[in-house]
This record gives structure tokens, sequence and C-alpha cells, in this order.
């Protein structure tokens, strides 16, 4: 997989970050919106799944996980340490080219810490591709994070409002919303939690 400028800097702290993300568990992480979730066992995806903690909460939870990671040294960690019930994928947004090859739709779909790496044009063509991927009803949790950007990273800093915008042109609908200070407590960084909903209606969407 060829990656671009939205993964810059991953690789070379790799290792500062498995024990960053690991350091903070999916329960506390996803707490404003976990209510949100499906019970039941579902497909779900987990786009930019980094080392897989997300991921293996929802596996150990019953559900049929698709972990999504560009980062080699991430996506092999989380191979090593997670549940080989999960279905690991090299692929990264705005395409997601060999996710979308698979022919199916999600229940539930993940970015934590993902859509402010994309530029406005890649924005737009992500937004079009996860609604491609999203079951009839299926939801879309989202951080969007704002702060300054550390070096050596590209980010973009995108409003709620700005996103839900964008999301209704493809069909989806805004749940939910949530603003949370940083869960590894720096005090320049915050984050909003968007939830998004897909039709019940799969046809007709953009």
């Amino acid at each position: 997989m060829a990656h671009d400028a939205s993964t810059r800097g991953y690789s070379e702290s790799a290792q500062a970050l498995i024990g960053q993300y690991e350091s903070v568990a999916f329960e506390a992480v996803h707490r404003p919106v976990l209510h949100l979730f499906p019970l039941a066992p579902a497909n779900v995806l987990d786009i930019g799944a980094g080392t897989g903690r997300d991921a293996a909460a929802l596996a150990r939870r019953g559900h049929a996980v698709t972990a999504v990671e560009p980062t080699p040294e991430l996506a092999a960690w989380g191979r090593a340490n997670h549940p080989r019930s999960i279905r690991w994928i090299d692929d990264m947004l705005p395409r997601l080219a060999t996710v979308g090859a698979l022919a199916e739709r999600f229940d539930l779909v993940l970015l934590t810490a993902v859509w402010m790496h994309l530029d406005a044009a890649q924005q737009r063509e992500a937004m079009r591709t996860i609604a491609s991927l999203a079951a009839p009803g299926g939801r879309i949790s989202m951080t969007l994070r704002h702060g300054p950007v550390p070096e050596g990273r590209r980010m973009f800093d995108v409003t709620a409002d700005e996103v839900s915008s964008l999301a209704a042109e493809f069909g989806l609908r805004a749940l939910h919303r949530t603003e949370t200070p940083d869960m590894l407590g720096r005090q320049d960084v915050r984050w909003t939690f968007l939830v998004l909903e897909a039709s019940p209606a799969a046809e007709g969407r953009p």
C-alpha cells in the first residue's frame, strides 16, 4: 500500500504511539458515545485502527471487526497482541479501495483521530467512501481534533458543523456530538465526538 502525507511521522513514532494508545482503555475513550454503538453482534469497520485497541475491545464483545491501518509497525503490533479474529487490512482514506473490494456494508464505522489528517478535497472523497460502506441505518463514530499540530505531522482543524454539512450531502445525518478534553491530558488539545447515521433506506444515497 502506497502511503501519503497523511500518515507522515507515524512509522517513526510507532513505539511511543503504541504505549500511548494502549495506555487508555476503549471504554474510557469512547464513553461519550458507547450508548450509540450496537449491542448485538455487528459488522464493524475501524479505520485508522492503530494498535487495534478499539478493534480488540469490539471483537471481545462479539462483533466481526475489520481493522484498517496503513502504518505497518502499528498493524504488526496489533496482529501480535490482539485477538486473531480481527481482520487486518492495509488501506487508507480517502478511497479505501481494498475495503471497497470486499463488497461489504458495516453497521458501525470508527474513525478515531483520523479525520484531521485529510485536507478538504480528501474529506469530500472520504465521506463519499464512508457513506458507501455504511449499512442501512449504520452509524459512523468519529473524533475531530482541535489544537496545535505536532511537529512533523500533517493535520487540519475542522468543526463538527462543517463535517455534519458535508455528511448530509451523502445521505448521513448528524445524530450526536460531544466536546471533550484530551484523554492524554494535553491542555491545548480538545476533541469533538461526532456520530453520523446512514438512512435506513440504502438506495438513493449519492
